[in-house]
């Protein structure tokens, strides 16, 4: 996340210089909101506060301390993508925690639902990655899992945050801080990533169909683990990687799930089948046809919901969607028998909505995808083996198998800003969000919120015409624009 010049990031806003004196007051003690962990993890510009070397490793002990309450000999398993700071910050974390006495195991470049996988699997107390999903690599992350595979409550992660800040706080007054012991550059295991690709290509049966594939890595994690899986999983599928090649700077650089036509384009060029491209971490897949159109997550929600419905598979006939997925979606969901739920935007939220209405499929518009009968999280590579096997059965193309779904004109705009006041309590924003609704009155929607993991707020407008769309999205963007702008 890019911040302003003289401030360091939390993931969540911009902070002054000397952020852990900031942080350690505005707690006033017992604040029973989160301060570091925004809707995925801890993010941040690598480097900076909360990112620093001491910050990482407080953060490594503090999540050890909370281990250690269940008793026993806690064990941790850490994963990273391809960014040049994941390793020191691994390296940095898993110092934190083995000085109180975990035991930590690497699983070297995986993806994110990898290690979910591994923490539940492999009976590890937690699962840690370092990663910041979609953003630009100078930024970086730490997503915690539990041993059950799902990211932590927000009232855990507040508890960890307690810990952190105590820990920094002893240090700041005066206290002497304990020896951080040397970086542990942990090997990565080979068995490790083994047990994932193998839990991957067990729990889809191939099709062998022949299709010619074009999948873009995003040169993330997805260029280690994805040659692995489609050329284990499917003899007869003819894959060409393109953007796989990493070198710690170039993740998600014009390529990936931010850049979908990207990989559309390639398929045209290649006269490929199918397109498929990650995020940086590979908990998001997004497709393209052969005519170069892009497939996003709401297309695939239904293709999965339907073919789920069908063989007895989608529980109580319900998708648990978000509030950024298109009007379309619910009423093609609905000629087919199947209710849509909205949830908070997040793949947290969208589980936890799911959990809560006993769902089996869920996810956003941007590709995370959750199918909560083989996995705890979004999964890239997941979903990709699950719309090739529906499309290779099938024998018709993707694009047919999705032409009935009628988008309403949807335009989603980002605007930055300095700092995240309520929006409707700012009147000039509120008052154009009012407008827009009014005169829309019914026939589109507006959803204007703040990114979890970034300083922007994402304006959505979904309209019966894209001139209508347009206007009310751009007169909503000016006045956060004036009110809030960088």
């Amino acid at each position: 996340m890019k911040i302003a010049e003289g401030a360091e990031n939390t993931g969540n806003k911009a902070l002054p210089r000397h952020p852990r004196r900031v942080y350690l007051h505005s707690l006033g003690g017992m604040n029973a909101k989160r301060k570091l962990f925004g809707t995925d993890g801890i993010r941040g510009v690598a480097g900076a506060f909360p990112l620093d070397p001491e910050t990482t490793f407080a953060i490594g002990r503090a999540l050890a301390r909370h281990l250690a309450r269940n008793g026993g000999n806690p064990r941790v398993v850490i994963g990273q993508d391809t960014r040049e700071s994941s390793l020191s910050i691994a390296d940095s974390l898993s110092a934190g925690l083995a000085a109180e006495c975990v035991n930590v195991e690497s699983a070297g470049v995986i993806t994110t639902p990898g290690i979910a996988h591994l923490a539940l699997c492999r009976s590890f107390d937690a699962g840690v990655v370092i990663s910041a999903s979609h953003n630009p690599w100078t930024d970086n992350g730490i997503k915690v899992f539990g041993p059950d595979g799902y990211k932590l409550p927000d009232e855990i992660e507040i508890d960890i945050e307690r810990e952190i800040f105590a820990g920094i706080e002893q240090s700041s007054n005066g206290a002497a801080p304990p020896a951080q012991p040397p970086a542990s550059t942990l090997p990565g295991s080979r068995e490790l990533l083994s047990d994932y690709v193998e839990h991957l290509i067990a729990g889809v049966a191939p099709v062998r169909r022949g299709l010619k594939l074009v999948v873009d890595c995003a040169h993330g994690a997805a260029s280690t683990v994805a040659p692995e899986v489609f050329t284990r999983w499917d003899k007869k599928l003819k894959v060409e990687f393109i953007y796989h090649g990493p070198n710690g700077q170039n993740i998600n650089d014009h390529c990936g799930a931010l850049y979908p036509e990207t990989v559309a384009r390639a398929v045209v060029e290649r006269k490929a089948d199918l397109g498929i491209t990650f995020d940086g971490d590979a908990d998001r897949a997004l497709f393209a046809g052969a005519d170069g159109k892009v497939v996003n997550g709401d297309a695939v929600l239904l293709l999965a919901a339907r073919d789920m419905k069908a063989a007895g598979r989608l529980r109580n006939d319900l998708v648990v969607a978000t509030t950024m997925s298109n009007m379309g979606l619910e009423a093609a969901l609905k000629r087919s028998g199947i209710r849509m739920l909205r949830a908070p935007v997040g793949d947290k939220y969208v589980l936890e909505e799911m959990r809560k209405n006993g769902a089996t499929l869920g996810g956003e518009q941007s590709g995370h995808i959750i199918f909560l009968d083989d996995a705890t999280t979004g999964d890239g590579l997941l979903t990709a083996l699950r719309v090739l096997h529906m499309v290779g059965r099938s024998g018709k193309s993707l694009a047919e198998m999705v032409a009935d779904l009628r988008v309403f004109p949807q335009v989603i705009k980002n605007v930055r800003v300095r700092e995240k006041l309520p929006l409707l309590e700012i009147p000039e924003v509120a008052q154009a969000i009012c407008d827009a609704e009014h005169a829309l009155d019914g026939r589109g929607r507006v959803v204007v919120r703040y990114s979890g993991t970034e300083a922007l707020a994402r304006v959505m407008v979904e309209a019966e015409s894209e001139r209508q769309m347009h206007r009310y999205a751009d007169s909503i963007v000016a006045a956060i624009q004036h009110a809030l702008g960088t």
